[in-house]
């Protein structure tokens, strides 16, 4: 063996990991980068509402909530970004209002160019083959298929109790086996059979004085936090997320995280379907 490369092999032997260490720090390749999408048709939420070029609060949010696992976000209101190929984001984060009928059309709250049809198909397209899509509150609707239910609406802004029904899922390991928030609560509906649910919404101690709200929460258990699979994407659903206090509660930053962690592979979780079990009820409203 030549001087040189016994020098090296030495050298490589007496350095041992931390030499190892320094080569994969230096060979690490850039933070993922995240897309969140928050185009308001419908209704714009004060969270995602923007004064001037100055990000959201949510954007600002989930951009601090990215770092902690080494992500970088993009923030865009601009329904032509689906328009191109989407291979340089690691996921899709939506926070959207407006079914993709109502984010194709050209008006919308916050004055941002349209979703395309063709957009839209390549959004579904690339999660179908395996991009990690997160919706959060309204953003459900972006890609309903995907989701894997609808909301009929919501009722006035109250104390709900959330049971954690899926304790081992990323994030939910500190929840405890409940926990109540206040919120404003989406009353979701035709579940599709294959959600691995991890927190199921009890109405029983709402307040239902109101029409909405007994049109809404007048009703069994039913799932509002959830993980399934997209084809080969996997998908995380909460439907927390309206006020600006929740995004800044500890209890929805560690479901977010938790669930964005597993969406984009960083860590893995049992999701066998297990809502006929925790929620046998919930595909039985509204009657008909």
């Amino acid at each position: 063996m030549k001087r040189r490369q016994v020098l090296q092999t030495l050298g490589s032997a007496v350095l041992g990991f931390p030499f190892a260490g320094r080569l994969a720090a230096a060979d690490r390749k850039r933070p993922d980068k995240i897309l969140f999408f928050t185009r308001s048709v419908l209704f714009e939420h004060s969270v995602v509402h923007r004064q001037g070029d100055e990000l959201s609060l949510a954007e600002k949010a989930l951009a601090s909530l990215a770092r902690q696992i080494d992500c970088d976000v993009e923030c865009t209101k601009d329904g032509r970004v689906f328009d191109r190929a989407l291979d340089p984001y690691a996921a899709v984060v939506s926070y959207t209002c407006g079914r993709p009928a109502d984010l194709m059309k050209p008006d919308s709250r916050d004055r941002s160019p349209p979703l395309s049809e063709s957009g839209w198909k390549n959004l579904d397209a690339a999660v179908r083959e395996g991009m990690p899509y997160v919706a959060v509150h309204p953003g459900l609707w972006l890609l309903p298929e995907a989701g894997g239910a609808d909301c009929l609406g919501h009722g006035t802004q109250q104390v709900a109790r959330i049971q954690v029904v899926s304790p081992q899922f990323p994030g939910a390991e500190k929840l405890g086996d409940s926990f109540s928030l206040l919120e404003e609560w989406f009353s979701l509906i035709r579940f599709a059979q294959d959600l691995h649910v991890i927190l199921v919404q009890d109405c029983a101690g709402m307040n239902k004085d109101a029409p909405a709200d007994r049109r809404c929460y007048d009703r069994p258990p039913f799932p509002s936090t959830w993980a399934r699979m997209h084809g080969k994407g996997r998908v995380f659903y909460t439907s927390l997320g309206h006020r600006e206090d929740v995004w800044s509660n500890q209890i929805f930053e560690q479901i977010l995280r938790g669930g964005l962690s597993w969406a984009l592979g960083r860590v893995d979780a049992d999701i066998t379907p297990n809502i006929a079990q925790v929620a046998p009820q919930a595909n039985a409203f509204p009657k008909t």
